[in-house]
């Protein structure tokens, strides 16, 4: 038997030798996939999610797959929220798969906002605009062709390769496709380890790319609803009991709390690369936080960037507010929610329990405004991950670091680690510095990017194909 280091050898000269022979091969073919899947609409309001799945499917059925390896699954009672699944055998039956994971729905988009049709791929600039550009649908149109690419290479992978094109990410507390399919269809995306969203690359402003990143676990996304009643009253009477004041007094208290800073092997490997990316006296304090414990004064400095901050501790944050029920009258109610980001390893109720105390009022009722989503550790970062896209991206971006980070959103991700699918960010595509219009106005991602993210990922899924 090859030992583990050899199969990768041998796995990235193949992968390397077939890049070479093929650079630009399919590259027309690749913009019409990606141009058809932007340009179908699906977002909750008005878009179809399983007309994309089924747009997707007929790609791969044109390029050889059959029935049985490619399906369209749609949840009953969810007409529009159609999953695309797809599977390409290795000759290994004892090995663990590899899922390649994307959704295909997006955040809505109102064309009287926005200077393009966002449902219309534009070129334009060095740029490609359109909802979706970026978030999704540019992985899920790389997992598609390089399904297509992978069968006229003649692709023997030692591990399944799996892919699922899901449904419901940007509106999970309505429905959720990936959950469906763990609940429903486990054998369509049960796999050893998963490549998602969630960690792409920074660039410059003027494209050149600085960092490049795997996620590895992400906080946990919580709202919980503050609500205090009262008789309330006339407005020309009023009491020193008011029901507007005092929730403002316990949010006024929360809003003033920093939760305390608990590293993790990610974040810790974050602040350290990002140490080696930093100049001046900052940098310092980047390399003091690769600590379980780092200094006050390390910390104090560091967290002045609210994603550094997000990154290194829970966060709670009033967002909503609602008082009252007429101007001339005392408050008979007020409600408020509050946003928590909870990093892994910390609860749900360990966290509202820490908004009672702090609030301090055994009026104001506070609960949870959803049903929690799952909560998992982060998985683990080793070689066995590292090695293969470092490998790839030296020959794409030559001494571009590759830097681990912890989500401070929320993917699909969540799903897929709380059944024991370890799942890893990991995209090759880069963001400029302000964040390409996603979820905003405007979407887009550099031409280049997509297209280096497009080789980045073909390579990389051949080599953790290859492996155990």
């Amino acid at each position: 038997m090859k030992s583990a280091t050899l199969v990768f050898a041998a796995a990235l000269t193949a992968a390397t030798s077939v890049s070479a022979q093929t650079q630009g091969a399919g590259l027309a073919r690749f913009r019409d996939l990606y141009r058809e899947l932007v340009e179908i609409d699906t977002t909750y309001s008005a878009g179809d999610c399983t007309k994309a799945a089924e747009a997707m499917g007929a790609r791969l059925k044109n390029a050889g797959y059959s029935d049985a390896d490619v399906r369209v699954l749609v949840p009953k009672g969810h007409p529009r929220f159609g999953a695309l699944t797809a599977i390409i055998r290795g000759s290994d039956k004892s090995a663990s798969a590899l899922l390649l994971l994307a959704h295909i729905d997006v955040v809505e988009a109102k064309r009287e906002d926005w200077k393009r049709d966002p449902f219309k791929l534009v070129e334009e600039d060095g740029y490609f605009y359109g909802r979706g550009t970026f978030d999704d649908k540019a992985m899920a149109a790389v997992f598609v062709d390089s399904f297509i690419r992978y069968r006229e290479e003649g692709l023997k992978p030692r591990r399944d390769i799996k892919m699922a094109l899901t449904c419901g990410e940007e509106t999970g507390e309505i429905f959720d496709g990936l959950q469906y399919l763990i609940e429903n269809h486990r054998e369509t995306v049960q796999a050893g380890m998963a490549i998602n969203e969630g960690g792409s690359g920074r660039s410059d402003e003027n494209g050149k790319p600085v960092l490049l990143e795997i996620q590895a676990g992400e906080k946990v996304y919580q709202d919980y609803k503050l609500e205090i009643t009262n008789p309330g009253g006339h407005s020309s009477r009023p009491t020193k009991d008011n029901a507007i004041v005092r929730l403002s007094q316990a949010l006024t208290k929360i809003g003033a709390y920093e939760f305390p800073v608990t590293m993790s092997s990610v974040t810790r490997g974050y602040f350290a690369a990002m140490s080696t990316l930093t100049q001046g006296p900052l940098a310092a304090d980047m390399k003091a936080m690769d600590s379980d414990h780092p200094p006050a004064t390390a910390v104090a400095n560091v967290a002045r960037d609210p994603l550094w901050n997000s990154m290194m501790r829970t966060t709670c944050v009033p967002t909503m507010v609602n008082a009252g029920h007429a101007q001339n009258a005392l408050p008979q109610r007020a409600t408020a929610n509050v946003n928590c980001r909870i990093l892994p390893g910390q609860t749900v109720e360990a966290t509202r329990q820490k908004l009672i105390e702090l609030a301090a009022d055994k009026d104001i009722a506070i609960t949870l405004d959803a049903k929690p989503t799952p909560q998992s550790p982060a998985p683990p970062i080793s070689s066995a991950l590292t090695e293969p896209a470092r490998a790839i991206a030296s020959k794409i971006w030559p001494g571009v670091p590759l830097v681990p980070t912890l989500s401070t959103g929320a993917t699909d991700g969540i799903y897929t680690n709380a059944a024991g699918i370890p799942t890893y960010g990991m995209s090759g595509m880069f963001r400029d510095p302000d964040g390409n219009g996603i979820h905003g106005l405007n979407e887009r991602i550099r031409v280049k990017s997509l297209y280096d993210g497009r080789d980045f990922l073909h390579e990389v899924v051949k080599l953790y194909a290859a492996g155990g």
